[in-house]
Parts: structure tokens; C-alpha cells; sequence
């Protein structure tokens, strides 16, 4: 390993923003990854959703150097393929009729809304500029996407924010009336990730549709950590089958690329025009390239295994949680899953690093599970194991 990759002090010059592990991780195969002293761990996070083809994976890594050895970077001024097909092929998938490619799922939920308030104004209604959302929501650090992001606590150091309503989720009466109070938009996550892993029941998220459309609201369903065919189908609301006017793609869509998506259907589809938004990085050729590579693991089968092993994933957890006292109970869908361990999901991660695991929080008492989708049969049963291991040396609710 070069020695200008050591990991110490000197070297790392990025602002305190994350707390980092130690390690320094130098490779990575398939759901591993190897730190500079030759130590391997089972990734069970992807790089917190994104990483969705794991590490060195042979499809996406010659896209990417075919990739390099022709197009490079030319902006959105000019047209190219890589970009463009992808636009066509994720329209297709969610049954929308335009995208807008942006960097990041924040960036992406940040042209949701400016989208939303731009129909409003088409409409006439220019004083519709308000927005309701979620407790337990997390749409990005951005100001738009952080005004709706409901722990204060990520708000409160950056002074005001955009005019926002909260309502909990299952709450049909409050989220009535936050709608007829007449806001631009509601964003939801149909489930909750930062939020500790929430499903929204599909009355609630059929009830949303209804309400939207009764009452002229845009309704934008937030995906960056649940699309992408993380749940086991594309998106999670084709479960409830609930199409928004307007939904968000990041994480898995790049394979661990930075790429987001706002795709929007109907007058929202066709509300942007020259000179209301832009990105001068959105959509390039790479990361474009990564999206096509992605969607074309998942038409070669990998949509249908992640639905197996998600399925599989649950029925260990809820094993793990009927077995061992710490857990209170187990969350989530397809490869989007997590265990309620109050008071101790840090230091369930904490053990499952040492154990050779790679695993995180959200809302602090769940431990998060968001592995690649390459994840083989002896991948899971191995990390299903450790975690097992780990939460047998938690102490009991009761």
C-alpha cells in the first residue's frame, strides 16, 4: 500500500463532519472489503445503501473503463448516449415521463420542490409555497431538503428554514388538514430509512394519493434509500400501488457513484424549462454509465434475488428478535432491514466491526442492514451468524 494512503492525522485534512471508523479500507470485492493490515469485513451497509453491486464488480467496472477510454465529461449543454438512455430506461421502470439528474439524493429532492412550487405558479396559485412531510422523515442536508427533514436537531444550528408542517405518519386526520391549508407539496419516504426504517402502511400511502389530488397538492415520494429495487421490487410504493407526481432515485442507482434522479409524470414532467434549474455535473457520462450497468443486473435477475434474499433476511431477523432479549422488534423490507435494540444498537455495531461486520444506526436504536445486492447465499448465512453472536452479548429489555 502506498505510504501516502497511511491513515493519520496529518494526512486527513477533511472537515469533522463523520466519525470514522480507524481502519483504512484499500479493496474491495464482491459484499468485502479489505483494511491496509489485510483485515476483511462483510459490508452489510454498501456505503449506506449505495454500493449495490458490491465492490469490483466485473459488468459495472468495464462499463467505466469503456467509459474512460472514450466520453468524457461535456456538461448538460451537449447531448450523449449514456445519459440519455438511462433517462429513458428509469422513466420506463417508474412510470414517469421526464428526469432531472442531479448528484445526490438532497439535490434530488431539492428540484422536487422547486418543481412542486414551479406548478403551483403555473397554475395560478403562486401563494401555494408551503410543504408537509413526516415525523421521522430525512430528505437530505440541503435547505430545501433539511426544511423538511424532521429532527430538529439537524435544522436548529443553520437558523431559518423553508415554511414546513409535520404530521405523523398513520395520522389520516392531521395530514387532511395540513393539505387543505393548501401547501405545494407533500414529501413523504414510503420507507422511512434516517427514520429508523418505518414502513408506511398502504392505507396511509393510498390515503396520501387521494388527498393530494383532492386537493392540487404535488405529492413526491422520496426513494433515494428504498428504490432502485432495494425492497424487491423498483420502487417500495408499487406495493401499495401508489404512483406520486413525482419521485426521488439516488443511492443505488450509481452503484456508488454520485447520481440522483428527479423524475416527475404529467404537468410536473413538463413544468421546468431553460434556466429554472441545472447541474453541471447531473446525469454525466460515468455516472450514467453506472446507472445502465446497475439496471442491467437487475433485468438479468438481480431484481428477483434481491426479493429472495430480502426474504430470507427477514426471516433470520425475526428469528433473531423472538430469540434474544435485547431486540424489541425487526423493521423493514426486501434488503432494507433493521432490529430495534433499545439503548444498545450502538454497540451492537460496535461489535459486529470487531466480528468483522459492517453495519450502522438510524434514529439511534436500530441497527441498519443495507448489504449489496451481489450478496451470496454463504455471504448472508456468515453475517447472519456474527450478528447472531453479537446480540447474544446484549443485555435483555426485561
Amino acid at each position: 500500500m502506498s505510504e501516502l494512503l497511511e491513515p493519520t492525522e496529518v494526512l486527513d485534512r477533511t472537515m469533522g463532519t463523520y466519525r470514522r471508523a480507524a481502519p483504512l479500507f484499500a479493496s474491495g470485492a464482491g459484499a468485502w472489503v479489505t483494511d491496509g493490515d489485510g483485515k476483511r469485513y462483510l459490508d452489510l451497509i454498501s456505503g449506506i445503501g449505495a454500493a449495490c453491486l458490491g465492490h469490483g464488480h466485473p459488468r459495472l467496472a468495464a462499463a467505466l473503463a469503456e467509459q474512460a477510454g472514450g466520453l468524457g465529461h461535456v456538461s448538460n449543454l451537449y447531448r450523449h448516449g449514456p445519459g440519455e438512455e438511462l433517462s429513458w430506461r428509469l422513466c420506463e421502470r417508474t412510470d414517469m415521463d421526464a428526469v432531472f439528474f442531479a448528484n445526490s439524493g438532497s439535490e434530488a429532492n431539492e428540484a422536487a420542490l422547486k418543481l412542486a412550487r414551479k406548478v403551483q405558479v403555473l397554475r395560478g396559485r403562486p401563494h401555494r409555497q408551503g410543504l408537509v412531510a413526516l415525523h421521522g422523515g430525512f430528505h437530505g442536508r440541503t435547505f430545501g431538503s433539511l426544511s423538511v427533514t424532521s429532527n430538529a436537531a439537524y435544522r436548529e444550528p443553520f437558523g431559518g428554514m423553508l415554511e414546513a408542517t409535520f404530521v405523523d405518519p398513520g395520522d389520516f386526520d392531521a395530514l387532511g388538514a395540513a393539505l387543505e391549508a393548501e401547501p405545494a407539496a407533500l414529501i413523504l419516504e414510503p420507507i422511512q430509512g434516517e427514520g429508523g426504517l418505518r414502513e408506511l402502511c398502504p392505507r396511509f400511502l393510498r390515503a396520501a394519493r387521494e388527498l393530494t389530488e383532492a386537493t392540487g397538492t404535488i405529492l413526491i415520494h422520496d426513494e433515494v434509500q428504498s428504490g432502485g429495487g432495494r425492497t424487491g421490487t423498483f420502487l417500495a410504493a408499487e406495493a401499495a400501488g401508489v404512483t406520486p407526481d413525482v419521485v426521488t432515485l439516488a443511492k443505488p442507482i450509481g452503484a456508488g457513484l454520485p447520481i440522483g434522479a428527479c423524475l416527475a409524470r404529467g404537468e410536473a414532467a413538463t413544468a421546468l424549462v431553460p434556466g429554472d434549474h441545472g447541474s453541471t455535473f447531473g446525469g454525466g457520462p460515468f455516472a450514467a454509465r453506472a446507472g445502465l450497468a446497475v439496471l442491467d443486473e437487475l433485468d438479468a435477475g438481480l431484481q428477483a434475488r434481491v426479493g429472495e434474499l430480502g426474504d430470507r433476511l427477514a426471516e433470520a431477523l425475526d428469528a433473531m428478535a423472538e430469540r434474544h432479549g435485547a431486540v424489541f422488534c425487526r423493521r423493514g423490507r426486501g434488503l432494507m432491514q433493521g432490529l430495534v435494540i433499545p439503548g444498545h444498537a450502538a454497540t451492537a455495531v460496535s461489535g459486529l466491526f470487531d466480528a468483522g461486520v459492517l453495519a450502522c444506526t438510524a434514529a439511534g436504536d436500530v441497527l441498519r442492514f443495507l448489504p449489496p445486492y451481489v450478496l451470496t447465499d454463504d455471504d448472508l448465512e456468515l453475517g447472519l451468524e456474527r450478528v447472531d453472536g453479537v446480540l447474544s452479548t446484549l443485555p435483555s429489555l426485561v
